[in-house]
Order: structure tokens, then C-alpha cells, then sequence
């Protein structure tokens, strides 16, 4: 059984950064992508980035490169986000999951993705 924790959420002015964890078990990782989504209060969960667990290859949304930073640490199973310059509008709650790359769903699609996290929240102030 996976299990994805994420961790290291929590409330930061604009301008700060967050780094996210997620602490994955339960299998090995290896043939999968490692993604993060975001969720806000009345909008879809949308695609954040993703990086493949035994390459390293990293996709972001294209508003979030350059201030997003996917990352994984294979000995510790783990993938992080670090965020920079955070803006209000990045207030959501923050999930990680897994990904066959086999899978015949894009990247950005979360129906893609067959393991989920619980989610850790991220709230910016003004």
C-alpha cells in the first residue's frame, strides 16, 4: 500500500518561501513520476510540477517556473517543492502523487495519477 505524507505547509507573507515534503512508502518508485497539485477554495485542483523518480526529469506550469523547484531524494523517498516569492494567489492546499509513466494520461492530468496525499495547506498574506 502507498503512502504519500506531505509536510511543511503553513502561513508566510508574500514574498517568503515554503519548501514542501513528501515522504512516500509502500513500494518502490522506480517506472514512476512524482507529482505535485495545488487546490484553492472553489477552483479544480490544478497541476503544479512533477519529476520523474528515476531520472530526475522536471515539468512545471509554465507560471511557476523559475519560482517552483521540484526535487527528490531517492535514499530518503522523498520529493520536495521548494517555493519562492510566494504571492497570495499560491494560497491552496498542496498535494503530492504518484504516477505511472506508462500511464496514457498527459502529466498535468490528475486522473493520471493513482496515489494521493493528504494535503498540506499553504496560506500567503498580504
Amino acid at each position: 500500500q502507498v503512502t504519500l505524507v506531505e509536510s511543511g505547509g503553513g502561513l508566510v507573507q508574500a514574498g517568503g518561501s515554503l519548501r514542501l515534503s513528501c515522504a512516500a512508502s509502500g513500494r518502490t518508485f522506480s517506472g514512476y513520476a512524482m507529482g505535485w497539485f495545488r487546490q484553492a477554495p472553489g477552483k479544480e485542483r490544478e497541476f503544479v510540477s512533477t519529476i520523474t523518480w528515476d531520472i530526475g526529469e522536471t515539468y512545471y506550469k509554465n507560471s511557476l517556473r523559475g519560482r517552483f523547484t521540484i526535487s527528490r531524494d531517492k535514499v530518503k523517498n522523498t520529493v520536495y517543492l521548494q517555493m519562492n516569492s510566494l504571492q497570495p494567489e499560491d494560497t491552496a492546499v498542496y498535494y503530492c502523487a504518484t504516477m505511472p509513466v506508462t500511464s496514457t494520461r498527459v502529466l498535468v492530468d490528475p486522473l493520471g495519477y493513482d496515489n494521493w496525499g493528504q494535503g498540506t495547506q499553504v496560506t500567503v498574506s498580504t
